[in-house]
């Protein structure tokens, strides 16, 4: 988490793109948006957030949050509160919770509530600061440590995602722009790819009667679809190479123009109909 408690760390956060300020950014919340460009502008001071409790927890809590990760992974964080630039794009920077040591992803630590707390929630929340901070490191993965009000700490492994760091670049070059140019920013507008989660989770549905139909219902026509595909294929094989079309037994095969033979039922008008 990035510290606000300095008055110098403040005002350094006007010169650069933070992880933080990627979530405003690719967010849908305008007056917040608008915000971010006028303090980056300087034509506001940041918000205080000294007053902010969730903040405050994650700002206290974040020691304990490294500990409890590298007690239960057997991972070592380094670089705790590093400060970097991307190399090319210098108005790029992460103020990092640390880098695992054994696997080089970012890692950020976070406090958050427990009602109606999923990871994926959690997840999709944090996305943007994660695959900012994953692009200014050039890291391939990020680890999410939470620790949360219930008294239950939660790890979630992200990879980068190229195609949202690439709406990512787009959205915060075009508010960047807005900042030097003074034209005021408008939200990026572009729904961006669902976090991709490392799936780590064996679980039991057992309990659920939906699940209970549909596995019957697969167990129960598994056969017949084998059945079902292996003479789709074998009919494949016996269309003729120059036909569009086979027609027979209630079945028509058609050629499509790249190829491909797909199947359809048809009424038998004329069971004894001549096979053409």
């Amino acid at each position: 988490m990035e510290s606000v408690n300095s008055a110098k760390q403040m005002w350094d956060r006007r010169s650069f793109i933070g992880g933080s300020d990627a979530r405003i950014i690719m967010g849908d919340d305008q007056t917040a948006l608008t915000r971010l460009w006028r303090e980056k502008r300087g034509e506001l001071e940041p918000e205080d957030l000294s007053l902010n409790l969730i903040v405050q927890l994650g700002t206290i809590t974040e020691d304990l949050n490294r500990t409890w990760y590298q007690r239960n992974t057997g991972h070592a964080v380094a670089d705790v509160q590093r400060r970097i630039c991307h190399p090319i794009h210098k108005w790029m920077a992460a103020t990092l919770d640390g880098l695992v040591q054994q696997t080089g992803a970012v890692f950020e630590s976070k406090f958050m509530l427990p009602w109606n707390f999923s990871e994926e929630a959690a997840a999709e929340k944090h996305m943007a600061q994660l695959q900012h901070n994953m692009w200014v490191a050039a890291a391939k993965s990020a680890v999410l440590s939470i620790i949360t009000g219930g008294g239950k700490w939660v790890e979630i492994n992200v990879h980068a995602d190229p195609l949202y760091q690439h709406l990512l670049l787009t959205a915060e070059k075009k508010f960047w722009r807005c900042v030097q140019t003074g034209e005021s920013p408008s939200l990026f507008g572009i729904e961006t790819p669902r976090p991709r989660l490392e799936a780590v989770k064996v679980v039991d549905m057992s309990p659920s009667n939906s699940w209970a139909e549909l596995a019957a219902t697969y167990l129960r026509t598994r056969a017949a679809h084998q059945n079902h595909e292996i003479a789709k294929a074998d009919l494949k094989k016996l269309v003729p190479e120059d036909a569009k079309e086979a027609v027979g037994h209630g079945v028509r095969a058609k050629r499509s123009k790249s190829g491909a033979i797909s199947f359809d039922t048809i009424l038998m008008e004329n069971t004894n109909a001549p096979v053409q």
